[in-house]
């Protein structure tokens, strides 16, 4: 079970610095400290999709355990799949602290992190060791900050994480890159696929992490330029430096990517809307606000086959797992869907325009 201390750690972690409480639940994962949730799944929270069997639809999104250390742990929590990264070629301090602000009230993180972590050299070892049983690990992979060539860094990253994971993730949409959303014009992002196509010819499944400050007007040249260059599927989305106009926290005012409960309505209408360009020739995955079992499957609808939390999880912690997946498999049957895969897109139409 979720050890029961956990609950009482929750608390004490929210009123210190948030960075230095993030690195604290990282060590206490990396020790076994948070257990492990011996509950069986739902059968109907199965999804079978990019040639894997996921047993919940439920994954933790990259940025939580950036350097992979904590991966074993992590999947014993009750995850349908873990996430690491982001990876970079070279070792990164990130940008200058603070960089990282919890918005309480809002229930919400603003951060301009900026791709710290170790590195491929330090990452890389610890993929080849920890491959968990029944546990897909994907790996998300960027450029650094200085002396990055994308054509050249993506491919090599890509080649060398690929036989260690069951996907990779190509993270065009940071916020706190200079330049990196960039690479989501379809000029530039068919010269990047292009090149991952003819240096990786033996990959696992890729998706494109796109950002949900994307024009809707570029949305159809992104979607097509991935399907044409061979592409798995799409992560929407990352954080947006978009502000909406009720938030109560004063740190709302920091620069950076907004990430929480604010960022659902937006993401989810992106997501809806790359549903209704990509149809089922792309495989989605929503990320943005997910709190509850209701959240994860609006997010179902709007056309992911999975979704991925990091906000609700670093507010609540491991015992949000059992939670969201009792909550999910009950939403889904009040909605009259057997199974997760039956709610996939079933309300993209609508979800569309819901920004």
């Amino acid at each position: 079970m979720i050890d029961p201390l956990v609950q009482l750690a929750q608390p004490i972690l929210r009123r210190i610095n948030p960075e230095r409480a993030h690195r604290l639940a990282i060590v206490g994962l990396r020790a076994g400290f948070a257990g492990t949730d011996r509950t069986s799944d739902d059968p109907g929270l199965r999804v079978d999709t990019l040639g894997l069997r996921f047993r919940n639809p439920l994954g933790l999104a990259a940025g939580f355990d950036k350097n992979g250390v904590a991966i074993g742990n992590l999947s014993r929590l009750g995850f349908g799949f873990i996430e690491v990264g982001t990876v970079t070629p070279r070792a990164q301090p990130g940008n200058p602290r603070p960089r990282l602000f919890r918005l309480d009230e809002d229930r919400a993180v603003i951060n301009r992190m900026g791709f710290n972590g170790a590195g491929l050299s330090a990452v890389l070892p610890r993929l080849q060791r920890n491959r968990p049983d029944g546990v897909p690990v994907g790996v998300n992979i960027g450029i650094n900050k200085e002396g990055s060539n994308p054509e050249r860094d993506y491919p090599a990253l890509l080649s060398a994480v690929g036989p260690w994971v069951d996907y990779a993730v190509i993270n065009l949409s940071s916020p706190n890159t200079p330049g990196l959303r960039e690479l989501q014009g379809p000029a530039r992002l068919r010269a990047l696929l292009a090149a991952i196509r003819e240096q990786v010819p033996n990959r696992p499944p890729v998706l494109v992490k796109i950002s949900p400050d994307v024009a809707p007007v570029d949305l159809p040249g992104l979607v097509e330029t991935c399907v044409s260059e061979g592409i798995e599927g799409l992560i929407v989305s990352n954080t947006t430096l978009s502000r909406p106009p009720n938030l109560r926290n004063a740190a709302s005012a920091e620069s950076g990517g907004l990430s929480g409960a604010p960022l659902f309505r937006l993401s989810t209408a992106v997501l809806a809307q790359v549903r209704l360009l990509a149809g089922e020739r792309l495989v989605l995955i929503g990320v943005g606000g997910i709190f509850t079992g209701q959240d994860a499957l609006t997010k179902l609808q709007a056309g992911a086959s999975l979704v991925q939390i990091y906000t609700s999880f670093a507010y609540e912690g491991p015992l949000l797992l059992p939670r969201l997946k009792r909550e999910l498999a009950w939403a889904l049957r009040a909605a009259g869907f057997a199974r997760a895969s039956d709610a996939i897109g079933s309300d993209a139409e609508r979800l569309a325009g819901s920004a």
